[in-house]
């Protein structure tokens, strides 16, 4: 648990620079680096969707998982949390776009394959190196997205806690049952509702991002069934 710890605190000192740099940016610089941002995310999610995987599964995973998603109301729900820890919080940490900005850190923080492979390193063989490096790069990320969104990126640290360290208490469990493939898969998916925020940023079009989170479960139901469904799609 000690790399996802110190990868939580280092999205909270990233976040606490940016907020710092926050106050200090003019609206004009402000949209500057919106847009740096969202292009560099972009170029993130594009990166980690060109993992190998099959097409029809991301493509079926991505509208059925978008239609689950919808049903569900998990970005409404998502975004009431948000709102909800927003309103615990003194007057000048309510500012900025909490909920969007907890939501998308979240996302950006804990999808995909140096989370996976990350955890189950440090879970199975104590090997921190991976989860130290993501650190850096999630620190540094959160520097520029908390200085656009505010103080919702901080409070990401807990999705990382949560998620991140779940699976690293359960990689021993786990690791047996989950193969190259499935988190090539994961990433694949995972990278394309990281595109999803950088489109977001650079308003383009607004995505509810969270309604498409089941995909990245389904991704890996469609993994597991490829063997029999291999037979049907070649």
């Amino acid at each position: 648990m000690i790399a996802t710890i110190i990868n939580a605190f280092a999205v909270l000192i990233g976040s606490l620079i940016g907020l710092i740099l926050k106050g200090k940016i003019h609206d004009k610089y402000e949209k500057t680096v919106f847009t740096a941002l969202g292009i560099f995310i972009v170029v993130l999610g594009i990166s980690m969707a060109l993992k190998p995987c099959n097409s029809l599964y991301m493509v079926f995973s991505l509208v059925i998982g978008g239609l689950l998603g919808t049903w569900m109301q998990i970005e409404d729900r998502i975004l009431n949390v948000g709102t909800w820890m927003k309103n615990k919080l003194p007057g000048p940490m309510r500012e900025g776009q909490f909920a969007m900005g907890f939501l998308d850190a979240s996302v950006l923080f804990c999808v995909g394959a140096m989370t996976i492979l990350g955890s189950f390193k440090a879970g199975i063989e104590k090997d921190y190196q991976l989860l130290l490096l993501k650190s850096v790069m999630d620190g540094s990320i959160a520097i520029l997205l908390a200085s656009v969104m505010g103080w919702g990126v901080a409070f990401s640290m807990l999705s990382i806690l949560i998620i991140q360290g779940s699976l690293t208490l359960m990689a021993g469990i786990l690791a047996p049952f989950v193969e190259q493939a499935m988190i090539d898969a994961v990433s694949a998916v995972g990278g394309l509702l990281i595109v999803m925020i950088g489109i977001n940023l650079l308003k383009l079009k607004k995505i509810p991002i969270a309604n498409f989170i089941p995909a990245v479960v389904l991704i890996l139901l469609f993994q597991l069934a490829d063997p029999w469904l291999s037979r049907f799609t070649g």
